[in-house]
């Protein structure tokens, strides 16, 4: 609020009233101009299929004032007093700041300044630690009050994919032995704009594991923090097309590496797959498509299906044009080709009243809406033998919502995947009902910027 105070009055200062021809072309001129790119920008978000569920007002209010701003610094100039042109440039970037403060309140990327500064700087993480101080604390027994962050670089020899730089945390239990024992394993997946650090800042994961193995004394799965698109603008769906080979990355490349170089699990009954919108149907996908390598997995918020705006332009954009490509990356085509699934598990994470019913639902259900795909593909994996669950809490589609269901499935998740030390933990609500056949509208977006 103090931000966009301040840009209001330097705004107001460097527009001015000046003489008639000013207030009479210039300045309808500027409110023309910011009225367009307030447009644009929307129209480009609902054109790429980037979000579903309104943005606050005040984003394209701050976003038209920002036009206004840089046309009253253009036109304004000359024949201005040097204040006013101070004012005047001053103004831009400030604007500019409230409409990205505006963009943080819808998606809750930053929760706080410090995150920030923290991920644009790249900064330390918590826990941070190096491949040989894990091989010295390995051979020595030391075993860290906390789990360790290590960076890795996974080779792409298998997919191709040019990815970034990934991340593994190890829980304390990881040290008690030499060699570690072969502890369970959990892929973590972020939205369509990401980073590999996103769920270690934005999500809070490395404090919500690390509470979580203190309260098992150290006890907790190994979490690899992968890189699903490769660029931080480079929606893939976590799929193979034109956008690179993500699929063939997180499975071929990334499974193979954390066994042979980290020692874990190779049971698929070790192995689960947490992912957040875009993420989250990835994890539905990815399951799905390989029971043999994951046996459970919490779908925070996700689509029904791989999606980058309808589903034309999905087939488009992620396939090619091929549509057959598509099918096999449909998690409902996926579950009706192969069949009964066996040993499968799953939570579906949605925003909502808590107190709302957790069964999946006989719905017409369209994919812009995350209740409803979660509940149809709930539904269709409970015909299909997945023991699944949808479960709501208050939120909306943001990363703040997605660390609190993180937090709230991983009890749930450790036990299912077997970590030692940890008890088995049932779904939450009543057992799922055996729907029947559940209809699908067109491909589109969920709610929030995914």
């Amino acid at each position: 609020m103090a931000v966009q105070i301040v840009a209001g009055l330097v705004l107001v200062l460097a527009v001015g009233w000046r003489n008639r021809r000013w207030r009479l072309l210039w300045l309808p001129l500027a409110a023309i101009v910011g009225i367009a790119v307030a447009w644009y920008a929307q129209w480009s978000i609902s054109d790429d299929g980037l979000a579903g569920d309104p943005a606050p007002h005040q984003l394209w209010v701050w976003t038209a004032v920002t036009g206004v701003a840089a046309v009253v610094a253009v036109v304004g100039w000359r024949g201005a007093r040097w204040w006013r042109r101070g004012m005047s440039v001053l103004a831009v970037p400030l604007c500019a700041l409230s409409t990205a403060l505006m963009l943080n309140l819808w998606v809750g990327y930053f929760p706080t300044v410090d995150t920030a500064w923290n991920q644009m700087t790249a900064g330390q993480l918590p826990d941070q630690t190096d491949r040989a101080t894990v091989t010295r604390m390995v051979a020595q027994h030391v075993i860290p009050a906390t789990g360790s962050i290590v960076p890795v670089t996974i080779p792409a020899d298998a997919s191709h994919f040019p990815h970034r730089g990934e991340l593994v945390y190890l829980p304390p239990a990881y040290f008690a032995t030499n060699p570690p024992p072969k502890l369970p394993t959990v892929m973590m997946i972020g939205g369509e704009f990401n980073t590999p650090t996103d769920w270690l800042r934005a999500g809070n994961a490395v404090k919500t594991i690390d509470d979580f193995a203190a309260a098992h004394h150290g006890n907790a799965p190994v979490f690899v923090f992968v890189d699903s698109g490769g660029a931080f603008n480079n929606d893939t769906e976590c799929v193979n097309g034109p956008r690179g080979n993500s699929a063939d990355h997180l499975i071929k490349d990334v499974v193979p590496f954390m066994v042979s170089n980290f020692g874990v699990s190779t049971d698929r009954a070790n192995w689960g797959i947490v992912g957040w919108s875009m993420g989250g149907t990835c994890a539905v996908d990815l399951t799905t498509m390989h029971p043999d390598k994951f046996s459970a997995f919490e779908d925070i918020a996700g689509d029904f299906a791989p999606n980058s705006g309808t589903k034309t332009q999905t087939i488009s954009r992620l396939f090619g044009g091929n549509a057959a490509a598509y099918a096999d990356f449909n998690p409902a085509e996926v579950i009706a080709k192969h069949g009964r699934y066996q040993g499968v598990s799953a939570w579906f994470a949605v925003s909502g009243n808590p107190s709302a019913s957790r069964t999946p639902l006989r719905v017409a259900a369209t994919p812009s809406d995350p209740n409803a795909a979660a509940n149809a593909l709930c539904g269709l994996g409970a015909a299909n033998g997945i023991d699944c669950s949808v479960v709501a809490q208050p939120g909306k589609h943001d990363w703040p919502f997605a660390a609190r269901a993180f937090a709230a499935a991983l009890p749930w998740l450790a036990g299912k995947i077997e970590t030692p030390g940890v008890p088995s933990v049932d779904l939450p609500g009543p057992p799922v009902p055996q729907p029947g056949p559940v209809t699908i509208a067109a491909a589109g977006r969920p709610p929030g910027v995914r």
